[in-house]
């Protein structure tokens, strides 16, 4: 784990995670990466280590779903922990938080509001499936 972190700090990446031999970095904002692993290729994720700067409950939802085996986190909040915790996921963390903020600073991570009264992976997947959606739709048409 420990070269996982260094590897996220000194490359500048979202999130560092080891499978089967194998390391990756991945520097997509938000909820993306992971996202995109758990629909693309869940057999990396299985058993899987992960070092990522910033872990709310919807993060904390695909690492659950996707199986991971330990994460670490510069910042977390304490519902992704307690999600982390209550699927047996070893956690460790810089700095925990009572919630995620948003990118401008103003109030909280969209993402973890919309998931904020959901209990489970599974209860919060489809809230990230359309949330996903949603911004690569804004973003396409911002292009």
């Amino acid at each position: 784990m420990k070269r996982l972190i260094e590897l996220l700090h000194s490359e500048g990446c979202s999130c560092v995670i080891e499978s089967q031999g194998e390391i990756r970095a991945f520097r997509q904002r938000g909820v993306a990466d992971l996202y995109d692993l758990y629909q693309n290729e869940r057999d990396f994720m299985q058993n899987a280590q992960l070092a990522d700067k910033v872990i709310g409950k919807g993060a904390a939802a695909l690492i659950a779903l996707g199986k991971m085996k330990e994460v670490y986190a510069d910042i977390i909040s304490t519902p992704a922990l307690s999600l982390l915790q209550a699927a047996g996921i070893k956690t460790s963390f810089g700095k925990e938080v009572p919630f995620i903020i948003n990118r401008a600073q103003t109030g909280r991570c969209p993402l973890e509001s919309l998931c904020a009264e959901l209990d489970t992976a599974e209860e919060i997947y489809p809230i990230i499936e359309k949330f996903v959606a949603q911004i690569r739709t804004t973003n396409n048409l911002e292009k």
